[in-house]
């Protein structure tokens, strides 16, 4: 794809993304705590564009007050009342092993309570895949759809936790609808092995996991740094020869604070919008922050909407 045909089509990326979603049915939502307006107009929202049926949980008078006040319409949803925030994700939770709910969504707690709930050894969403973060990014810069990984649950994830990382990446990226075989560059400061950056190293072992079958569905490379990762210039200049380099959709940072500032610098920078959505867990979570626009949490809602849907078709079916 040509750099004027990037520029043309890439503000167009979540208003798809949003009209994909609205073609598969809504998808049960847990609503945690919504008691701020932009918590609760994200669900009254996608509600209304048919991605989500949400359930909300959290104090009802103080729902209710937040609805009125700022002219929501609720009346079609229900309301299971909790006394705060904590026992609102702690309802949350268990209206998911109930089959009440295939999604849970972040209201106005913080992202630390609700992560409690969900990651309790006793009645959390644990699987037996470590939980992580993924940025799902427009960058009007850029041809694809970038996906910036683990920029928000793991500080510091050693290589078992970056399989994983990269693992729920590349599911999301497929069963959501982006295209098979994503182009996955593992990032670090430089795109060469040295004992001197740790992050170089578990690059390769990741990449020589990938050839073993213990990473699949992706085309993983690395070490690559992030110029050579996105732009196929500085790889060219580099004399990298790679099915990924230049060309990268999937992201994966050394640790949380590389991420972090990746996302933002991107955000602020580059001017992209962040959809977030956390994996791993029994359901996708919606994570959204209170700096998101409108349309970043509509299009949260519409990846998760659009993963939930596919792993509803490929959940086995149990025998009558």
């Amino acid at each position: 794809m040509s750099a004027d045909n990037a520029q043309s089509q890439s503000p167009g990326k979540y208003d798809r993304l949003i009209a994909k979603a609205k073609t598969v049915p809504p998808v049960p939502t847990v609503v945690v705590h919504p008691c701020d307006e932009t918590a609760l107009r994200g669900a009254v929202d996608s509600a209304q564009a048919g991605i989500i049926r949400p359930t909300l949980v959290g104090p009802e008078a103080k729902v209710r007050d937040t609805a009125r006040k700022f002219g929501l319409d609720i009346s079609g949803f229900e309301i299971i009342d909790a006394a705060h925030s904590e026992e609102a994700a702690a309802k949350a939770v268990e209206l998911i092993h109930a089959a009440k709910g295939e999604m849970l969504m972040k209201g106005s707690l913080h992202t630390d309570e609700l992560m409690r709930a969900v990651t309790a050894k006793a009645g959390g969403l644990r699987t037996d895949r470590r939980i992580s973060h993924v940025f799902v990014m427009d960058v009007p810069a850029y041809a694809e759809t970038l996906f910036v990984t683990d920029a928000a649950i793991n500080i510091f994830p050693d290589l078992d936790a970056k399989r994983d990382i990269i693992q729920n990446a590349i599911d999301l990226y497929t069963q959501a609808g982006f295209g098979k075989a994503p182009r996955v560059a593992i990032l670090s400061a430089v795109e060469t092995v040295t004992s001197k950056i740790p992050s170089t190293i578990e690059a390769a072992a990741l990449c020589k996991m990938a050839d073993r079958g213990q990473i699949t569905g992706g085309v993983l490379d690395g070490p690559l740094a992030f110029d050579n990762a996105i732009d196929i210039e500085a790889a060219r200049i580099k004399g990298i020869k790679s099915d990924v380099a230049g060309r990268a959709q999937i992201l994966v940072v050394p640790d949380l604070e590389a991420g972090n500032m990746l996302a933002k610098n991107l955000a602020y920078f580059a001017k992209a919008d962040g959809a977030g959505v956390v994996l791993g867990a029994r359901v996708p979570i919606v994570l959204t922050s209170r700096a998101d626009t409108p349309r970043a949490r509509m299009a949260s809602c519409a990846v998760a909407s659009l993963y939930a849907n596919a792993r509803r078709q490929h959940a086995p079916t149990v025998a009558a």
